[in-house]
């Protein structure tokens, strides 16, 4: 009798800042993984394009969001983030960078390098010119990068990502979600332990 084929989702925003937290678990779980599951990463959107300033009210509250997971998880935070940005509630950019990535076989690099970028270097991710650096660090062909994040093309791929990660079993952004034939399953996720998820997919596929 052959292992069951399953598809472990991970539900994310590259800007999210628990997703950042999750990080170090995230990579044991991966690394983890039975061979007969398919780890997928799908971006979520956190939060659509945006021009306008972010409001006083809800910098303090990702202020408070950053420190309050230092404190839980002891995850490094570069608070002058918010001294030397005009930050504003935009991660579609950011999310646009992974799939164009993506296309030159470096979506998670990309998500490395915008997490690194926002949280380490107090560098703005929703700034389509920091993204077009962050694709040069990688190597990626310049060119074809800039094409690909504007083309109606892939921000319909981003969309449908979105619509698909939306209408899964998830309580926001991180989220495990295991496919099963057309069975969707949450999974539970532990921020300090990658062994509470694998036992709960080892359960689910029993």
């Amino acid at each position: 009798m052959t292992e069951t084929q399953a598809r472990l989702y991970y539900v994310h925003d590259p800007m999210c800042s628990w997703c950042w937290g999750y990080k170090p678990t995230l990579e044991a779980l991966e690394s983890s993984l039975p061979s007969n599951i398919e780890m997928v990463y799908l971006l979520g959107g956190l939060a659509p394009d945006s021009a306008v300033a972010m409001p006083e009210d809800m910098q303090q509250f990702l202020q408070q969001t950053w420190q309050k997971i230092n404190v839980q998880l002891g995850t490094e935070f570069n608070h002058d983030f918010w001294k030397v940005n005009t930050p504003r509630r935009s991660t579609y950019p950011a999310n646009r960078a992974v799939l164009a990535a993506e296309k030159q076989g470096a979506a998670k690099a990309m998500i490395r390098q915008i997490q690194n970028a926002y949280y380490l270097q107090a560098i703005n991710p929703s700034d389509v010119d920091n993204l077009l650096v962050l694709a040069e660090k990688l190597g990626l062909d310049k060119k074809t990068f800039v094409e690909d994040i504007s083309s109606e093309a892939l921000n319909e791929s981003l969309m449908q990502q979105i619509q698909f990660a939306r209408s899964l079993p998830i309580q926001g952004f991180p989220s495990l979600v295991l496919a099963v034939g057309e069975s969707y399953h949450p999974v539970q996720l532990d921020y300090k332990h990658a062994q509470v998820s694998l036992e709960h997919v080892a359960e689910l596929l029993v």
